[in-house]
């Protein structure tokens, strides 16, 4: 009988392919969470999502690409209003306006980048918020769209069985989280990640180098514009109601710091370590009222304190742990000579 040394494969690839087989087996899991989970499992599986899709899109915004935005809850609210739109009053089926919001926002967000890089630092940062608020008072003033009130979406829903409703609440969850991590790893890996971590260290040092400053920041601007959009328009078909006052809350922009920080900003693995955490304090913490809120600002203030790069930046320098790779070993991308 052959032993399990001879049945690998040679040079420890077996090894190296674990993570992936792991990874793939993981997703398929979740996939099938329809099969195994039951509605309130589902409804966490799904939150936990597009809350990570929401943190690595500022985490690439500002972690990345050295943008201090404050005012991401402008898409947010966006997407939740092309569900109204499109989903409502047009009648799509509300899971097609998610792909629609990502495509609003990002067409937003050319004329909205023309006006806020031409602020730098804190005023870019304030600039943002500003955006965000304009758009919560011009939608409040919106009668079709239920003015300051909101309007109900459930309509959008109706005639759909429920598990089927979950079903595609989870998988749509799973791709824009899934997604969005991907996004930000492929960047990274490839010369224009390179051009972007160059401008955050330096946008005078990397335009000396050839690097188009303004392009590189300018697609990570809209790319994250896009990721919230369609966060935003899933996040309300499962709330079933758009009001101005949640759709452009800054709540949403508090969560996404919070759980990036805690995490680790400028690296892939943070935002799933701090969603993880983000849900856990808010599982267990959330009876005790505003002590969850102190709790959680407590925490954030000791872990920028005595752990400024968060809590993977930590354990990645303590213990050398990285799940995503995203620097190059020069040594194994280099050919090989004829002799070898």
């Amino acid at each position: 009988m052959p032993s399990l040394k001879n049945l690998l494969p040679a040079g420890g690839s077996a090894a190296r392919r674990l993570p992936a087989i792991l990874l793939t087996a993981g997703v398929v899991l979740l996939a099938l969470g329809p099969w195994w989970a039951d509605r309130a499992s589902l409804r966490l599986l799904s939150e936990f999502f597009y809350m990570l899709a929401l943190a690595q899109m500022w985490n690439l915004l500002a972690g990345y690409g050295g943008l201090l935005s404050i005012g991401q809850q402008a898409y947010v609210g966006l997407g939740g209003y092309v569900l109204v739109l499109f989903g409502l009053k047009l009648g799509l089926n509300p899971f097609l306006t998610i792909p629609l919001a990502g495509l609003v926002c990002g067409l937003l967000a050319w004329p909205i980048g023309l006006l806020m890089f031409r602020l730098r630092g804190a005023y870019f940062a304030v600039g943002t918020w500003v955006v965000a608020e304009v758009c919560r008072l011009l939608l409040a003033n919106v009668s079709a769209f239920g003015g300051g009130s909101g309007i109900s979406v459930t309509a959008t829903l109706r005639g759909m069985p429920a598990a089927w409703r979950e079903a595609l609440t989870l998988w749509s969850a799973l791709a824009l989280g899934l997604g969005a991590t991907g996004l930000v790893f492929l960047l990274l890996r490839s010369r224009h990640g390179l051009a972007l971590t160059a401008v955050r260290d330096s946008v005078r040092a990397a335009a000396s180098l050839g690097v188009s400053t303004r392009r590189i920041q300018w697609f990570v601007h809209v790319a994250c514009a896009i990721g919230c959009g369609m966060a935003g328009a899933l996040i309300f078909i499962t709330k079933l109601r758009v009001s101005p006052d949640a759709a452009f809350s800054i709540d949403w922009m508090v969560a996404m710091i919070f759980i990036v920080v805690i995490g680790g900003i400028g690296t892939i693995e943070g935002p799933l370590v701090g969603t993880l955490l983000y849900f856990i304090l808010r599982e267990q913490l959330s009876g005790y009222g505003s002590w969850y809120l102190i709790i959680v600002g407590l925490l954030t203030v000791a872990v920028m304190l005595w752990s400024p790069k968060g809590l993977w930046g930590s354990l990645h320098a303590r213990f050398g742990l990285e799940l995503f790779r995203v620097r190059r070993n020069l040594a194994m991308d280099r050919p090989r000579s004829a002799d070898n």
